[in-house]
């Protein structure tokens, strides 16, 4: 295999990822590795938004290094969609949704539900419903609400689970899975 000119192993593929990933991840989390570890050599992020009728399938990691054309269609694709507003959404989510759609083992993408929200559609969702919380991770870019047509709530909440790397929240009656990169935690909405 060569990237950027250079021949790379197998071998030294995988040792550069662990490195990589526990370094890069380390001051936020203790378990990182066990999430990135699920991400595989090449890390991919497939979704679609039916608001928006857009959907991604990209290769935004590879051999341990981010890539930042991809950071920023992820971001652009993460957004507000009702006032057109993005940030850079944060890494770590985006390797908590790689992780978990991998153990998913499913070609399906995600249906992206929500992801980045502007404090001004926090307020607007919150003065609708209670279960929006005043100071949602969805606001820092740091949080998605996800769904399969293929796979239970329940599966996509034991894969988010799985990571061991963040918040998951289960909402059976609208159908979708909460994963965020903050504390790790579950709930059931």
């Amino acid at each position: 295999m060569k990237f950027n000119g250079a021949k790379t192993s197998r071998r030294r593929l995988l040792s550069a990822f662990a490195g990589v990933a526990v370094v890069s991840a380390a001051p936020v989390y203790a378990n990182a590795a066990g999430f990135l570890r699920n991400a595989g050599d090449v890390r991919r992020l497939s979704m679609h938004n039916k608001r928006t009728g857009e959907t991604i399938d990209t290769i935004y990691w590879i051999e341990g290094e981010y890539i930042n054309p991809a950071l920023k269609e992820i971001s652009h694709f993460m957004r507000d969609w009702r006032r057109d507003e993005a940030i850079n959404y944060d890494r770590r989510n985006i390797d908590i949704l790689a992780a978990s759609h991998r153990l998913l083992e499913t070609t399906e993408p995600f249906t992206l539900l929500s992801g980045y929200r502007s404090p001004q559609t926090n307020a607007m969702l919150r003065s609708s419903n209670r279960g929006v919380a005043s100071n949602s991770y969805h606001m820092r870019g740091m949080a998605a609400d996800v769904r399969l047509a293929s796979r239970s709530v329940s599966q996509m909440t034991s894969a988010g689970k799985a990571c061991n790397s963040g918040g998951v929240g289960k909402y059976n009656g609208s159908n979708f899975v909460h994963m965020d990169c903050g504390p790790i935690r579950t709930w059931r909405g």
